[in-house]
């Protein structure tokens, strides 16, 4: 990627220009009223992760389980069991051992 790309991409992360340093400077502080009004409207607290899918029903949270996976074990044992087994009678249909 370019650098110029990345900087227009990352150019959204900065928040816009609230105070000015005409509205700092000033001795009363009442001009930090839009700063104060920007910063109050940011969510507050820990990040929490948005899983979703499989990985979020089933293996995050209070449902974190290994079902899926050992579905999954038995699942690819039994389509294999079954190929295995099918190509074997394909083998016996016209040769005896």
């Amino acid at each position: 990627m370019h650098a110029t790309l990345i900087r227009r991409q990352l150019g959204n992360l900065i928040p816009p220009k609230v105070a000015t340093p005409k509205l700092v400077s000033g001795g009363s502080g009442a001009g930090l009223a839009p700063l104060v009004n920007f910063y109050s409207k940011l969510p507050k607290g820990e990040i929490t992760p948005r899983v979703g899918g499989i990985k979020g029903r089933y293996f995050s949270g209070a449902n974190a389980s290994g079902k899926p996976l050992v579905a999954l074990i038995v699942g690819n044992f039994v389509i294999s069991y079954t190929l295995d087994y099918n190509m074997h009678l394909k083998h016996h249909k016209n040769n005896i051992h």
